[in-house]
């Protein structure tokens, strides 16, 4: 193909049609729409005009309008097409990037857990037998997976931030009114945030610039006042729960958080242990207290004249914003206030809280048996943070012995959201200082491939696709059940597709060690513009009697039977 933009354009396409996870995408963009959107792109690049995000793919949360698509909520029978894009969506193309489709949703944005959606369970990247997280299930999966740069997703109660966690992602929710909510459908409307997952900070800071604007057709919307900090002082104060996280419940996660207090220890911070109680109270009024009425209010109409269409657990908990009295509210807005000023004198002596993202990740049949308790308790660690004002971060933090992985989220008072960023910097070896390596991968590390997850959990993300140059020929090489792909320099043969991956050195460092092993080793290899890549090579040995693919050009094409998950030495 040609047109390069378009060609990555169709190829996140056809990576998010071929899902192992059918769950995530409700609606898809066509190929026509796509090369209408690659048109655009070209022809306002070729006025000069600047376009940060030029050519990235995002997915939208199907509870934010996409002009001319539906908007679901995860609910059929109250979709109905959107007759101009959200703001965010229309900022975020003006930038340059595309909206890929729709992803999947707890229902009505009411859920933690990923798995309250007609459109089916969205599965754990990392384990089909845990949850996703929620409620932007979909947009979460959907970039763990590399089927898009990055995903709108939306914020009320922690349902950015629990399905980043729960996917190794960055999730930033910004601070509240500073991204316009006009254009998505309310789940708690004076609460409600839109949130961005990324594979690395540096994308989320990207986004957040440009999507920092007041909409001025907007009640809720705010702007970020000049005088707001941008920088954490190179010696900081996180505060840490008194006593310990009292809602850390997975032992194995003890240890990711015990070395994620040391690793923001080591990077210029200093723990103080705080009053952890007000943060718990006004977690418990979100649900417990009367903002289920605020719900009801922009919902109630539809689940009563649709009683059927609502999924079960929603419509139980949109239900109970009926019961809340007016002098309940105001005694509940009085409490709040009070927390209010309690959290405002803790962040005085503070720069940013610091805390598991969630205490656990729980199975499918967990939730299933226990939908509301299980929710509830992965709300204790997130639903403090809107009624409190706040601004908050996500960050992976590692991996348990099981293979899950565990992430931790950074707090700050409203506008602080350029702290947050500089924090999530100081967490990793940032492009930014130079601290990466690219690497060109052919096989089973290609996006929605095996193992993919190997470079993502790792703090990997795509730099581009591109072919080698004509010199190499490619083996199909079968190793008992495993079958991958080896490249051979030959002098002679086809250009064959490979994605380049940018990943922090430490990441990159722990990658080389446990996934270069006979008969793959790195070299150098040349691409079909002239430049050049570390990537995988096959010793010449190996391809003796192996099938020659060199003919299709790619692994993906050439593939038949390739068996799913499991460990391997492919690129």
């Amino acid at each position: 193909m040609s047109d390069p933009l378009l060609a990555k354009l169709l190829a996140d396409r056809n990576c998010s049609l071929a899902s192992p996870d059918p769950a995530i995408w409700i609606h898809l963009a066509s190929e026509s729409e796509l090369a209408s959107e690659a048109a655009r792109i070209k022809e306002r690049a070729d006025r000069g005009v600047d376009m940060p995000l030029k050519g990235l793919t995002f997915a939208v949360k199907d509870n934010i309008d996409v002009v001319g698509w539906p908007t679901t909520a995860a609910c059929p029978d109250f979709s109905y097409v959107a007759t101009e894009d959200a703001p965010v969506v229309a900022l975020l193309r003006e930038a340059g990037a595309v909206p890929l489709g729709k992803t999947n949703l707890d229902q009505f944005a009411t859920g933690l857990v990923g798995t309250r959606s007609p459109y089916g369970a969205v599965r754990n990247v990392f384990s089909k037998a845990h949850v996703s997280g929620g409620s932007s299930s979909g947009s979460a999966a959907a970039v763990a997976r590399s089927q898009v740069d990055f995903a709108l997703g939306t914020d009320t109660a922690g349902s950015g931030r629990v399905p980043a966690s729960f996917g190794a992602l960055w999730g930033l929710k910004p601070t509240r009114g500073l991204w316009s909510t006009r254009g998505v459908v309310p789940a708690c409307r004076s609460l409600d945030c839109v949130s961005v997952l990324t594979r690395d900070p540096d994308l989320a800071e990207t986004v957040w610039q440009i999507l920092s604007q007041i909409d001025p057709s907007h009640a809720w919307s705010r702007s970020f006042p000049a005088s707001s900090p941008s920088k954490l002082p190179s010696a900081f104060r996180f505060g840490i729960p008194r006593g310990g996280v009292p809602f850390l419940a997975d032992p194995l996660w003890v240890p990711l958080w015990e070395q994620a207090i040391e690793s923001l220890r080591a990077r210029g911070g200093t723990p103080v242990e705080i009053d952890f109680a007000p943060f718990e109270e006004t977690a418990r009024l979100l649900y417990e207290g009367p903002w289920t009425a605020e719900r009801w209010a922009d919902l109630g109409g539809f689940v009563s004249s649709h009683p059927s269409s609502v999924h079960p657990v929603t419509k139980t908990i949109l239900e109970k914003g009926q019961i809340p009295t007016a002098s309940q509210a105001f005694t509940s807005l009085h409490r709040l206030r009070e927390l209010q000023a309690q959290v405002e004198a803790t962040f005085a002596d503070i720069d940013l809280l610091a805390l598991p993202t969630a205490g656990h990740l729980p199975t499918l049949e967990e939730v299933s048996c226990d939908p509301i308790g299980e929710n509830s308790f992965l709300g204790r660690g997130t639903n403090f943070c809107n009624l409190l004002d706040l601004c908050a971060f996500a960050v992976p933090a590692g991996f348990d012995p099981r293979g899950l992985p565990f992430g931790i989220t950074l707090f700050a008072p409203a506008y602080h959201d350029q702290v947050l960023i500089q924090a999530a910097h100081r967490l990793i070896d940032s492009p930014r200082s130079n601290g990466r390596m690219e690497l060109a991968v052919a096989g089973l590390h290609l996006r929605g491939e095996p193992l993919n997850h190997e470079l993502t959990s790792r703090g990997g993300h795509l730099v581009r696709t591109t072919r080698t140059s004509s010199d190499y020929k490619c083996y199909r090489i079968v190793r008992g059940e495993r079958r991958f792909p080896g490249l051979v320099r030959s002098g002679s043969g086809s250009p064959i597709e490979v994605e380049i991956w940018s990943l922090p050195m430490a990441g990159a460092g722990s990658f080389l060690a446990t996934c270069v092993r006979p008969p793959l080793c790195l070299g150098t290899l040349e691409l079909e513009d002239g430049t050049t890549a570390m990537g995988f090579l096959c010793e010449d040995w190996a391809v003796e009697g192996m099938e020659d693919i060199t003919a299709s050009g790619s692994w993906r094409k050439s593939k038949n039977d390739n068996p799913p998950g499991g460990r391997s030495t492919s690129s």
